[in-house]
């Protein structure tokens, strides 16, 4: 059995663990990363996870060298937004009104990881994949983590970045003595991509269904848009069944036939949607960051753009303080308040639009398209919202 020092330990080589990594291998810290999977590398063809990613966060990946090698044909800027109620009413978000050139950039997952994972300077950190955490151990000034494959890391901070399954939350709920747990919201996400008869023209699309469902469209490079659709776990099977051209045809008569005829180009998939929030996202010698930490309804599209700015926080604290003990409370705790108002905003107002959207009867159903209705009138309450959601 072998042993590592190491200053900080990262679990999770995910797009939020591995950005981190990366961004603290320009300091003068010590840092291992733990991936479970074999390579996190490949890109292949068009991945059915993509995100939209933020200013703040577009700024944070420039910063760890990724997003100069994202290469710009698989790049598509979202320029407008359309936002439709259940009852005619519509909110409509413009770049070019707003005095930017893009809303936000979408990118697919796996273009992503790769760009992040050929930053990794592996002369600068140490990379253990294949391998999985099996034993922690925490004490007043180190923790002690051994591997499935045999080795055991001692290190002065342990970051979780583990993903929503996250073992190293579990493991620090299983040491405190907590029994947070993530709440279902009773929907599932499909998500699928597909191509379109006509340009969408940089659109992102959202539709509240008065079923409580909602569908929302975002443009990919060329005539291909991608479709997330959060719905009841039984719609969600009915879909997965469907051969791909009755796929094609229920989502485009969802989505008012906006782009014409689709084509499936990806199968669809399905997960679960839930949300966490902690009461904590540290304790002395440990810290979670991304999905690990916090969990929210994809209707706002802010999931990874709140892990990365997770990482970026606390990337900054540690940088600051090079000569610093990494796991000391006191430098935990200033990563905590710099998340926290941010990661609980988000919670509460996606928390609040599906509830409200998932409100039967006609008063529910009045208040929220009115209220879509008025935001749209109103270019200030626009600009603030733009303003918060690009960071």
């Amino acid at each position: 059995m072998s042993e590592l020092q190491v200053d900080i330990i990262v679990v999770g080589g995910g797009l939020v663990g591995a950005s981190l990594a990366s961004r603290l291998s320009a300091g003068q810290h010590r840092v291992a990363l733990i991936e479970g999977h074999s390579s996190l590398e490949t890109v292949g063809d068009w991945d059915q996870r993509i995100y939209a990613i933020s200013r703040a966060s577009r700024r944070f990946l420039q910063d760890c060298g990724a997003w100069q090698r994202l290469d710009p044909a698989r790049l598509a800027p979202i320029r407008q937004m359309r936002i439709f109620g259940d009852q005619r009413a519509e909110l409509r978000f413009d770049a070019h009104g707003a005095g930017l050139n893009e809303l936000a950039i979408i990118t697919e997952s796996r273009h992503l990881q790769h760009a992040i994972w050929q930053g990794l300077d592996r002369d600068r950190l140490t990379l253990i994949q294949p391998a999985r955490p099996q034993q922690l151990h925490m004490t007043q000034d180190r923790v002690s983590l051994s591997l499935d494959q045999g080795q055991t890391l001692h290190g002065k901070l342990l970051v979780g970045a583990d993903g929503a399954q996250s073992w190293v939350r579990q493991q620090w709920q299983r040491l405190s003595g907590s029994q947070q747990q993530a709440e279902a919201y009773g929907q599932s996400g499909v998500v699928a991509n597909f191509s379109c008869s006509q340009p969408h023209q940089g659109t992102a699309w959202q539709w509240f269904q008065p079923d409580g469902s909602i569908l929302a469209w975002l443009p990919l490079p060329g005539q291909r848009m991608s479709m997330v659709w959060s719905c009841s776990p039984e719609r969600a099977q009915s879909l997965l069944a469907l051969d791909p051209a009755s796929l094609a045809e229920q989502v485009a008569a969802a989505g008012q036939h906006q782009l014409g005829d689709l084509q499936l180009i990806t199968p669809a998939a399905a997960f679960p949607l839930r949300a966490l929030v902690l009461p904590k996202l540290t304790s002395p010698r440990l810290a979670l960051i991304g999905d690990a930490a916090h969990l929210v309804h994809p209707l706002a599209g802010q999931g990874v753009n709140l892990g990365f700015q997770d990482a970026r926080d606390l990337a900054q604290v540690l940088l600051q303080h090079p000569s610093v003990d990494p796991g000391l409370p006191s430098l935990l705790q200033r990563y905590e308040r710099m998340r926290r108002f941010d990661i609980l905003a988000m919670h509460g107002v996606t928390k609040s639009l599906h509830r409200l959207f998932n409100q039967p009867g006609q008063l529910p159903r009045w208040l929220r398209n009115t209220g879509l209705t008025l935001t749209d009138r109103l270019p200030l309450l626009k600009q603030e919202l733009i303003r918060h959601a690009l960071g």
